[in-house]
């Protein structure tokens, strides 16, 4: 059952979640169908997915949770400081105001990302979304070039000295299984091809309507929605490719 709550909301279900396995990690008896509840609403946001701490997502219940943090920490001060860590990330997605939600959470994604270029990018796209909308276009394809060559660089594949967009993210695509020519179910072939589909649509868009060019006596000029549009698609499409990258690389050690 999908929970549809405001990011306040939201915040105060998740702070509560928090306190409450603090109290039950330090002796109190708390509510198991409480903590039920409260878990069920945090897990059923796929906004703040990727900031839900893991230990939240593998313990169904309360005699689970205890069994978990009774042996990793000993005392009650270590119980509290590891579930304030834990909790930290996702409190912090929905306490930033201003942002959108996916804002937050791709920014959480791409902070563990060592990559000076690509934060500098994602910050660059989000801060000039209203005030510059042609920077906003230019930096949202930069992220998406960044993510691409980091992970190919990950994974020692070349992609030569000036590659377009395009073949970058079909290289990396490869590479992470994302192709929808390595589908055979129809319903993946599809959104995989619309990931590229996107791919080929901010390029394009970059093309026509960013600052990367100059322009003639008549020129299109964007408007911040479309800057919003070209950031939205590039931020979830590189949380996407880096949560992917992040999962293969789990999965093989």
């Amino acid at each position: 059952m999908l929970f549809f709550l405001t990011m306040r909301e939201l915040h105060e279900q998740a702070l509560s979640l928090q306190n409450l396995l603090i109290s039950h990690a330090t002796g109190n008896a708390e509510d198991d169908g409480e903590f039920l509840r409260l878990r069920q609403v945090v897990l059923s946001q796929p906004s703040i997915d990727a900031v839900v701490p893991r230990f939240v997502k593998t313990c169904r219940n309360l005699a689970q949770f205890w069994q978990f943090i009774k042996v990793e920490y000993g005392t009650y001060a270590e119980r509290r400081q590891f579930i304030w860590n834990e909790f930290r990330p996702m409190l912090e997605v929905l306490e930033r105001s201003g942002l959108a939600p996916s804002d937050g959470v791709v920014s959480f994604a791409i902070e563990k990302f060592d990559s000076s270029n690509v934060q500098a990018a994602w910050s660059k796209a989000l801060d000039r979304r209203s005030t510059d909308p042609e920077g906003a276009i230019t930096a949202a394809r930069s992220l998406l070039e960044s993510v691409c060559k980091h992970i190919l660089d990950d994974v020692n594949v070349e992609y030569g000295d000036a590659p377009d967009l395009t073949r970058l993210y079909r290289l990396t695509a490869e590479q992470l299984k994302l192709a929808p020519s390595q589908h055979t179910e129809q319903v993946f072939k599809q959104i995989l091809g619309g990931c590229t589909a996107v791919v080929e649509g901010l390029g394009a868009l970059r093309n026509r309507l960013s600052d990367s060019h100059g322009k003639g006596k008549v020129a299109a000029k964007p408007a911040s929605r479309h800057a919003e549009l070209a950031v939205n698609l590039a931020g979830a499409l590189a949380l996407y490719l880096l949560a992917t990258h992040s999962a293969r690389n789990e999965a093989e050690t």
